[in-house]
């Protein structure tokens, strides 16, 4: 792959972490929210985890790319 795809790749899996890193931090909020009124978080925990598992994909993808850079 050209190193102007891949550099492209690069920015795209870093714009997914940024806003992945916004997507948890809410969540987060959400249920500490949910938790202080009584509520029920159940759903919002499962989300937070849904999200906790493509950040960590996203930052996969990225350092490969990264590795794949530094070749």
């Amino acid at each position: 792959m050209e190193i102007s795809m891949q550099l492209r790749h690069l920015a795209e899996a870093e714009r997914h972490i940024a806003s992945g890193i916004e997507h948890i931090s809410k969540q987060e909020l959400c249920i500490a929210d949910l938790d202080y009124r009584g509520q029920d978080s159940t759903l919002a925990r499962s989300l937070l985890r849904t999200f906790c598992f493509l950040q960590a994909e996203h930052i996969a993808h990225r350092d490969r790319i990264l590795r794949e850079l530094g070749q």
